[in-house]
């Protein structure tokens, strides 16, 4: 189990509202480039390549991470939040509010997607492509599972901060999605999924990048707890954090 006694406390998070921009704006970024690159390709005849539309999500995450990590946590993802929830590492009083922040933030980016490029919006969800639906739900889970391990052993508590951790959670990003982009989309994140399907008006297939990074964050947070032990609550903050206990000011601590 890693010692955090001599950790030091976080700097005071800013208010909610802050946070929740943040999640709109960074869920909105990752969006519009991972969705984008599959529009823009589709766009450009295939100018932009396999490869860079599996490297440019996690890109955008790492810089994302470096930018605006110490504001929200940068989640931008339901399964992270979720995750960072189970694992009692964030308040779950406030998992609802960023869930919503990050699918505005996804439907925003792909109406502007549809805005710009019209119909080839399509290009943008993530569907199976060479397998069937559940056979994508079980890659979504392992790729997912994948991630979030990362995730959760590299924040600090439940922030996604700093170079070690925009590296690691950024280069596995582009791992997932130069082996599974082709197959099925790589999504990971029910967000960046959600917002090209309600735009496009193709749900058909959401089941699966709900469903399949949901159950593959929570089974990261059960091998945290298997490697790790329970999260480390011992200081006052941490406490609070887990149990979404109020701040002086009102609000808990925010996570990644």
């Amino acid at each position: 189990m890693r010692d955090t006694a001599d950790r030091p406390d976080p700097p005071d998070e800013p208010p909610l509202l802050t946070r929740l921009l943040v999640e709109v704006f960074g869920t909105f970024a990752l969006v519009f480039v991972a969705a984008g690159g599959d529009v823009m390709a589709k766009v450009s005849a295939g100018e932009v390549t396999a490869m860079a539309r599996a490297i440019a999500p996690g890109l955008v995450v790492m810089g994302m991470i470096y930018a605006l990590g110490d504001r929200s946590g940068a989640h931008f993802n339901p399964a992270v939040t979720t995750a960072f929830a189970v694992r009692r590492l964030f308040p779950g009083r406030l998992v609802v509010p960023y869930v919503l922040a990050q699918l505005a933030g996804s439907v925003a980016a792909a109406a502007l997607l549809a805005l710009l490029f019209g119909s080839a919006i399509d290009a943008g969800i993530t569907r199976p492509k060479l397998v069937t639906a559940e056979v994508a739900f079980a890659i979504e889970v392992v790729l997912t599972l994948i991630l979030v391990t990362v995730i959760l052993g590299t924040a600090d508590r439940a922030r996604i901060v700093g170079p070690n951790a925009a590296l690691a959670v950024g280069g596995t990003i582009a791992l997932c999605g130069l082996i599974a982009l082709p197959i099925e989309g790589a999504s990971m994140n029910p967000a960046r999924s959600s917002g090209p399907a309600l735009v496009a008006g193709d749900l058909s297939t959401l089941w699966v990048y709900w469903a399949g990074p949901l159950v593959g964050g929570v089974l990261a947070t059960v091998l945290a707890l298997l490697v790790h032990g329970p999260a480390e609550t011992t200081d006052d903050k941490a406490r609070k954090a887990a149990s979404g206990g109020d701040e002086e000011r009102g609000t808990a601590p925010a996570a990644t």
